[in-house]
Parts: C-alpha cells; sequence; structure tokens
C-alpha cells in the first residue's frame, strides 16, 4: 500500500506542476497569435483527448512530462516538413525573436508562479513548527554514528554554525550549511570552544533512500505517554505518566540512554525504576525482540510554533520558494567540485518517489510539489538544446545579434539537446533501481 501512495503522489504531483508548465505556453502562444495544434500531460500513447477550437488536449500514459505542439516551431517532436515553405502569420517562427523568447519562458515562469504560491500559502495555513536552540544549550545534543564519525560527541553544545549564530535545531543541518564548502560546527565540551569540520560529503553521508538518516538531536527527558493494550509494558504494569529513571539500577535521564538500554537487552527481562506520583516503583519488563516495550512517549522537549499573517507570508513563502533554486546552484557546484558524486545526488522518479514517502500527508505533499516546481523551473532554464533554456539563450543570440539561427542548425541542436536529456533521464531511472536494489 505505501508503494501504490508513493506511486500516487508522483503522479498527481507531476502532472500538477507539467500541465501548468506547459499551460504557461499554451497561454503565452494563443496570447500572440500562435496556432497551438496540441496540449498534452505525459508523452505517448494517448489515454484520451478532445478537441477544442484548434487544440487537442490529451492526457497521455506516461506522466514523466508532457509537451505543447506550436506551428511552425522546431521541438521535441523534430516535425520540420513544412520548414522550407513560407511562414503562416499563425506560426512560431513568423513572430518576432521577443515574442518567441516570452513563449519559451512562459512555462518557467508558471512553475516560478505555482512554486511561490504553494509555499505562502504553507507558511499562512501551517506556519512553522521547530526546536529552539535552548534545547541544545541546556542538555546539549545526541550524536548519532554519522556524527561521531566527524568527531562531535553525546553531551556536546553546539554553540554556533559557520561561525554564526543559529536560532533553530534544523538550522544545524539545512541544506543551506550542508551544500556550503569547509562548513564546520563550534563545540562546547568540556567547557573548551572546539571547531568540528563538517565535510564536504556530509549531505551523501547523512541520506539514505533520499531520506535524511539520524544525525544529531537534543538529548531530552521523557514521561510514558499512552500503553499498547496486552504488550510488555501493559503486563509489566507501567502507566501513563510514569518517569522511568533507570534501568537494571542504572541510572536513566534521556530517552536516547533508554533507547541504548533496551536494544542492549533485546528479548531479556530488566528492572525498570518508575517515579509516579513522587513515588519510587520497581518493575519487571521483558524487552521485545525489536527492543521496545509497547508504549509511545512524551518528550520533555520545547517546541516553538510561529505563525504568520498572510502579508508575512508573502515575503516568507517566497525567500523559501527561492531558496530552493539557490540550493540547487550551490548542489550542482558540489557536483562539478567533485566533492559529492552525481549517482548519489541526482534522482529519477522512483527517487523523488520514495522523497514523498507511503503516508500522504497533504503539507508534506504540497511542499514537496512547491520544491519540485522550482526544482523544474530551474532545471528547464539551463541552456540545454531541447529544454526551454535552450531556446532561450539561442533567441537572446537572436535579439542581440539581429541575427536568426538557421532551421537547419536548430534541427540539429535539438537533436543533440534530445540524445543529452534521453541519456540523462536513462542515467537518472537506472540509478534509482541500482539504489533500490543495492
Amino acid at each position: 500500500m505505501e508503494t501504490v501512495i508513493m506511486i500516487a503522489q508522483l503522479i498527481l504531483g507531476l502532472s500538477i506542476l507539467v500541465g501548468l508548465h506547459e499551460f504557461g505556453h499554451l497561454l503565452a502562444a494563443k496570447a500572440f497569435g500562435m496556432r497551438v495544434e496540441q496540449f498534452s500531460i505525459g508523452f505517448p500513447p494517448k489515454i484520451f483527448s478532445f478537441k477544442y477550437g484548434e487544440t487537442e488536449y490529451a492526457l497521455s500514459a506516461i506522466p514523466l512530462g508532457g509537451f505543447v505542439k506550436i506551428s511552425g516551431m522546431i521541438d521535441e517532436s523534430l516535425d520540420t516538413k513544412n520548414m522550407d515553405k513560407v511562414p503562416e502569420p499563425y506560426e512560431f517562427r513568423a513572430k518576432p525573436a521577443w515574442q518567441r523568447l516570452i513563449v519559451m519562458m512562459g512555462g518557467i515562469i508558471v512553475n516560478v508562479i505555482t512554486g511561490i504560491i504553494i509555499f505562502i500559502f504553507l507558511q499562512y495555513g501551517y506556519g512553522e513548527t521547530y526546536q529552539s536552540k535552548e534545547n541544545i544549550t541546556e542538555n546539549g545534543i545526541y550524536a548519532y554514528e554519522p556524527a561521531k564519525e566527524i568527531g562531535l560527541q553525546t553531551g556536546d553544545i553546539i554553540i554556533n554554525v559557520n561561525g554564526k549564530e543559529y536560532e533553530k535545531v534544523r538550522d544545524l543541518t539545512s541544506s543551506d550549511v550542508l551544500l556550503e564548502s569547509d562548513s564546520y560546527y563550534t563545540v562546547l565540551r568540556d567547557g573548551k570552544e572546539i571547531v568540528i569540520p563538517i565535510p564536504n560529503d556530509m549531505i551523501e553521508r547523512i541520506s539514505e533512500d533520499n531520506q535524511r538518516v539520524a544525525f544529531i538531536e537534543p538529548l531530552y527527558e521523557f514521561e510514558v505517554d499512552n500503553i499498547t493494550p496486552q504488550s510488555n509494558a501493559d503486563m509489566a504494569g507501567l502507566l501513563p505518566g510514569d518517569k522511568i529513571i533507570a534501568v537494571n539500577g542504572e541510572e536513566i535521564k534521556y530517552f536516547q540512554f533508554f533507547k541504548e538500554r533496551l536494544a542492549e537487552n533485546q528479548g531479556k527481562e530488566v528492572r525498570l525504576t518508575v517515579k509516579r506520583n513522587e513515588k519510587i516503583e520497581q518493575l519487571q519488563a521483558l524487552v521485545s525482540d525489536e527492543g521496545t516495550l509497547g508504549f509511545t512517549f512524551q518528550p520533555q522537549i520545547k517546541i516553538e510554533h510561529e505563525k504568520f499573517t498572510f502579508a508575512e507570508s508573502i515575503p516568507t513563502g517566497t525567500a523559501k520558494a527561492f531558496n530552493v533554486i539557490w540550493l540547487n546552484i550551490k548542489g550542482f557546484g558540489k557536483i562539478f567540485r567533485g566533492e559529492v558524486s552525481a549517482s548519489e545526488s541526482l534522482s529519477g522518479p522512483i527517487g523523488i518517489a520514495q522523497i514523498f514517502g507511503g503516508e500522504w500527508v497533504w503539507q508534506k505533499f504540497w511542499g514537496i510539489t512547491g520544491l519540485l516546481s522550482m526544482v523544474l523551473a530551474f532545471m528547464n532554464f539551463l541552456p540545454i538544446p531541447a529544454l526551454d533554456g535552450g531556446h532561450v539563450v539561442f533567441l537572446s543570440y537572436e535579439i542581440i545579434s539581429g541575427r536568426k539561427p538557421s532551421d537547419k542548425f536548430l534541427e540539429n541542436a535539438q537533436k543533440v539537446g534530445m540524445v543529452l536529456l534521453l541519456s540523462l533521464m536513462a542515467f537518472a531511472i537506472f540509478n534509482d533501481i541500482w539504489k533500490v536494489i543495492f
């Protein structure tokens, strides 16, 4: 069922974004009197279509893209049979270069606007929930294995990152930090300040199946919350509100240490020292083979929630949207500098589906869709023939020089671009399959 939900979210998200992208081209083309022969979400074979006016609107079976067929334009269809004739007034090639440029930018502009709108409404509708720096300064961090590998230790207090103050715990592992070269943490350990360099490939080290793996988190105390009926916790006599303060006589203050003790005693009985209504109780509990007892817990940690008015959401949402593009630029820079591998950094449809995840949460769905909208705009703006950015380069050259590239040159450039895009797509899909299998 999780796989079905992943696929459904992928198809819905891409269909929305591709449909809007191609609709941007269509609107601009029609605004300048160009004939649009076909508008398709997805690639053939067609599932169904209908004709309205001069345009056929289609939904096709392969949901990995879409296209708009504009008369007199050399595009991915490579339909050039009428290019040797005198252009009709309604053809793309008959229009001024500035109009053709706007048509080619139409899809990118719509994707940028879509991303901005999504982020604005997410800010307004949900606000931001986060753990503040205070949680770390009070108790220090718990260092998972990737953190230990770079020199962090449990109990460290992270003072700043890259010499700058931070406000939220998530700022420590934000893409801004991990995509920067030569980043570092300044930590307080045993009363001394220590600099811990962050490896340039850290973002790879803490990613698995396109999801972040445990790296660091604040140490926090906890209370027992809900007890699963007939579970080992229920049988042992644990009650909601209990505070487990020791396991087998060893004092336990933080939840992370409690999890460690359970993992060490899988399938064994343990003695729990419990504080209940200011009294101390001793309980015997059997730890499952998975290292659990069967209860949920209430973390004793400060959670902040910031709400935004609609007016406040406009600049913060817009900044979040454009930050996605900036992070993509920094990410490509890391790949070109050899700091991270392309195979680990690039994802195809399977990887994107994994990012959506196997649970349908609308806030997460729209967050990822907004992110993908900005990524789609960025990728399409790359100066590669067959992408919008390639057309923009040739049209900009025509506007500046006053000379139009020949149709033969444009046709050959389109062929080269298609080979590059198909190769990239094949690499991304094969890379996804390789990561899933191995």
